[in-house]
């Protein structure tokens, strides 16, 4: 194991621990005050007296839109939906607060003023779903089993942990490696799924497996039909129900996720109610297909509710490992071809907004020329980025005119494939100097995706480029991405209010080559790599925000990608068979804290609504 253990004589602190001063808490945040006190009953958004019981059924999603496995934390198999209700972590997030976390199976963390290490003192109470006690040998077990044979996410973030010593049955440090951005640490180390060390003494943890795991959370898989669905029911023995952070959560008592072959299906059994809650991505649904009988009696609400969280990255993103695409004047041309306007006014009805920045709807996002702390700090930098990063505002995609072929993009990207000397031949495509013709394949597991495409494709031609798009199946588009098969490709990638280590997996240079990771485009630069560093090293959030804005605009200006579209809300439907707390969580969706009201799926049986 990668990881080094050691544990320590007797129950207390280290020698190493007890050198310095520690802070003793029971959250943690990396800034500023926790909004909750010690002993707080619940968070603000939940209901204390939601009553439990009944069921509520999602669509299953997930890359290859089935699944083959009960194991979500190695890349072997699809894993289903859902299985992060079966393990409990460290500390629990608050979604009322950009970052904050509070103890669940620990029940009180201690760290010192820079952070270089974290000791997590764990509930004496907390148990695994086979009755085993969670001890700081599990702490121990998962982090060094995440860091040697763990999701690319799992061991990037790992890099940071140096080693774990068990203090005590239910005491652990961990201790973070020199030079380590240890801001977050404490807090992500925290939010790690706890697996249990006695169960993977028989099991192989890198084979992914239809055999239910053994987990500490509230629920435990009742059934399991590979590719069709899956089904998790509350323990009655789950040992942390009354814990503050758990008051008024999972209200149901079964939560199910139904598998669909395709949209259509999909969306067909909804409207039947073959499931019950949904979240539509499609805008041309949302604008035009709610139109159905059940909708239309009131069974089936649609609401549209605020998303205050970043809107993540959606867009065609350019595989710059590819030497064709190293030149950026290729890449601006590529992105001056995706006629955004035309499409939201065909395609999407008018519903979206144009992405500029890796930070849509956050306040990270880069805007107008730098000024400030944001500049300053890209003054350190100067020498290795573009003059223009300081003499124009951050890069926002060109306007076009809302038809294709639009005259002003056609000379501009010519002109930029020009000056990069890819050269129009007698069959109007593109070469350069070795007669090679510029190609661009997308791919796509999707055939709904297919509209938007092609007629990018066609204004890619319109310059010359070769383009076309290639629908494959789920499986393919799952290993192609893994292993970075691919001229350009679809991807929407996340990030939160606090982004930390997760960056470096989508933009680090130590992941741009590793497969599995989630840096689509290949982006390695020490500028980049330093930015990441400021942005998760920041000691305040005002010094957090001017990295980010820095890095956002660093990357915006490499032409990593050719944006799509976003909105900061969720489109929802579902049948009205629940009841919720009147407040809505700041940083989630919000459905863990609803619950099934008998009376309601009652009245619509007695309508004829559902069976």
């Amino acid at each position: 194991m990668r990881l080094a253990l050691a544990i320590a004589a007797a129950v207390g602190l280290a020698s190493g621990a007890a050198a310095q001063e520690t802070i003793e808490s029971h959250g943690f945040s990396p800034f500023g005050e926790l909004k909750y006190p010690p002993g707080f009953p619940h968070f603000d958004y939940v209901d204390p007296d939601a009553p439990k019981g009944g069921e509520i059924s999602f669509r299953g999603t997930g890359a290859s839109r089935t699944f083959d496995s009960l194991n979500a934390f190695v890349l072997a198999g699809e894993p289903a939906q859902g299985l992060t209700r079966l393990y409990d972590t460290l500390l629990a997030r608050a979604y009322d607060e950009p970052d904050a976390a509070y103890g669940l199976l620990a029940e009180r963390i201690a760290y010192p003023a820079d952070r270089s290490f974290v000791i997590f003192h764990l509930r004496p109470e907390a148990r695994f779903s086979d009755g085993e006690p969670v001890t700081a040998e599990d702490v121990a077990f998962t982090l060094a089993t995440l860091a040697e044979d763990g999701l690319p996410a799992y061991r990037l973030l790992l890099d940071d942990v140096s080693g774990t010593e068990i203090l005590g049955e239910h005491a652990i440090r961990v201790d973070f490696r020199d030079g380590a951005m240890t801001r977050d640490l404490p807090g992500e180390v925290g939010q790690i799924p706890i697996l249990p060390a006695h169960y993977y003494e028989s099991v192989d943890f890198t084979r992914s497996t239809m055999e239910p795991p053994v987990g500490s959370g509230p629920f435990a898989v009742a059934d399991a039909d590979p590719g069709r669905s899956i089904t998790y029911c509350l323990r009655d023995d789950y040992w942390g129900a009354d814990l503050p952070v758990n008051v008024g959560k999972d209200n149901f008592q079964c939560v199910v996720y139904e598998y669909f072959a395709d949209n259509v299906a999909a969306f067909e059994a909804l409207k039947s109610g073959q499931y019950l809650f949904h979240e539509e991505f499609t805008s041309a649904q949302w604008a035009t297909g709610y139109d159905f009988p059940a909708l239309d009696a009131g069974w089936v609400v649609q609401e549209v509710i605020p998303d205050n969280r970043p809107s993540g990255t959606q867009g065609f993103w350019i595989n710059t490992r590819k030497e064709k695409f190293q030149d950026v004047r290729v890449r601006q041309a590529l992105g001056r071809m995706f006629n955004f306007e035309w499409s939201n006014e065909q395609l999407f009805y008018g519903l979206y907004e144009r992405t500029d920045s890796f930070f849509e709807n956050s306040d990270m996002e880069a805007r107008g020329l730098p000024e400030g702390a944001e500049l300053a700090l890209l003054e350190e930098f100067r020498d290795q980025l573009p003059e223009e990063i300081f003499t124009q505002p951050a890069f926002v995609p060109s306007v076009s005119a809302p038809r294709l072929g639009d005259r002003n993009a056609v000379r501009e990207a010519s002109a930029l494939l020009d000056e990069a000397g890819w050269s129009p031949g007698d069959d109007g495509m593109r070469r350069n100097a070795d007669g090679e013709v510029l190609s661009v394949e997308f791919i796509s597991d999707s055939p709904a995706f297919g509209r938007i495409v092609l007629p990018y494709v066609e204004n890619l031609r319109r310059i010359g480029v070769d383009a076309e798009w290639v629908q494959i199946d789920s499986a393919q588009m799952q290993q192609r991405q893994e292993t970075f098969d691919y001229d350009m490709t679809v991807a929407r990638l996340v990030v939160g209010n606090t982004p930390s280590v997760e960056l470096r997996n989508i933009y680090g240079s130590a992941s741009a080559d590793q497969p599995g990771s989630f840096n689509l485009s290949g982006v390695s630069d020490p500028v980049v790599d330093a930015l990441i560093d400021r942005v998760v090293g920041a000691g305040s959030r005002d010094e957090m925000l001017a990295a980010a804005r820095a890095l956002d605009r660093v990357l915006r200006s490499q032409h990593i990608w050719v944006s799509n579209w976003s909105k900061a809300a969720h489109w929802l439907a579902y049948w009205d068979v629940f009841g919720r707390p009147e407040l809505k969580p700041d940083y989630i969706r919000g459905e863990d804290y609803w619950w099934f009201e008998p009376a309601k799926m009652e009245a619509l049986r007695a309508e004829g609504a559902l069976r």
